[in-house]
């Protein structure tokens, strides 16, 4: 699984979350789907590795707020479709709104990160760039890479939408979403982003607390499949009835992904 991770300078928890058995004998071919954190902070040599890539898509899930204050970089002379948003309610991202007025524990984090799992599949912007990704799939040659802030929840989660739509294991989509705990290093990254988030609160968080807010565990992943299931019946039916991802786009995209 770790072979997944590439390594980068300053672009966190970049990965290939293809080349999974498919289901049906089929399987998905590597080197076509990517995700990641944001690439606001990458060096030269990281566009250069993003550049031989050869991406053709790039899927921003990050809100208007996000993207100007952290604008993503691009290698010289990128000519692939940007895929954003311009849902924009005006505030804050909540994940920062959360650590600069609330206590950071572990239990705190954890709620936080349940509710915010439970909206996610639900809100207005992620069901426009959800269904503009999978049209996205299906029409585009070349690798797609998707991403948000941490690359971790609303990427996570399009992640795992995907792996179900492709027929990969329910073990293998777990185990693809919990891989971002070894490829961003949590348990050595911890005392720093305490010491960070300390300095812009004034207010101390504890290691455990840390990683619970910043890791991701499966509880959060199956509390918005959960509510997928409420709402919809099924996932399926929630990618053909919030997204539009009909029988005919499914097996679109299933021809250009899995053989």
């Amino acid at each position: 699984m770790t072979g997944r991770i590439h390594r980068f300078d300053a672009l966190d928890n970049f990965r290939d979350y293809g080349d999974y058995a498919a289901g049906a004998g089929r399987h998905i071919a590597p080197g076509r789907l990517f995700r990641s954190a944001h690439q606001a902070r990458v060096s030269a040599a990281d566009l250069d590795r993003l550049d031989a890539l050869g991406i053709a898509a790039i899927v921003d899930l990050r809100r208007p707020s996000e993207r100007r204050d952290q604008p993503s970089k691009r290698p010289p002379g990128f000519t692939g479709a940007v895929i954003e948003s311009d849902h924009d309610d005006g505030g804050e991202a909540p994940h920062i709104t959360f650590l600069r007025t609330a206590d950071l524990t572990p239990d705190s984090g954890r709620r936080f990160m349940t509710d915010t799992y439970s909206r996610l599949p639900f809100e207005a912007s992620h069901l426009d760039l959800f269904s503009r990704y999978f049209r996205a799939l299906a029409e585009t040659d070349g690798p797609v890479l998707i991403h948000c802030a941490a690359g971790k929840d609303r990427t996570g989660l399009l992640a795992a939408l995907t792996h179900h739509l492709l027929g990969v294991h329910p073990d293998d989509m777990i185990a693809d979403y919990l891989l971002t705990n070894t490829a961003v290093d949590l348990e050595r990254r911890a005392p720093g982003i305490a010491r960070q988030l300390e300095a812009m609160t004034g207010r101390p968080a504890s290691h455990d607390a840390i990683v619970a807010f910043l890791g991701v565990e499966p509880v959060y992943l199956e509390t918005a499949l959960a509510g997928i299931a409420a709402r919809h019946g099924s996932v399926d039916a929630y990618l053909e009835q919030a997204l539009g991802v009909d029988a005919r786009l499914r097996d679109r995209i299933r021809e250009r992904l899995a053989a």
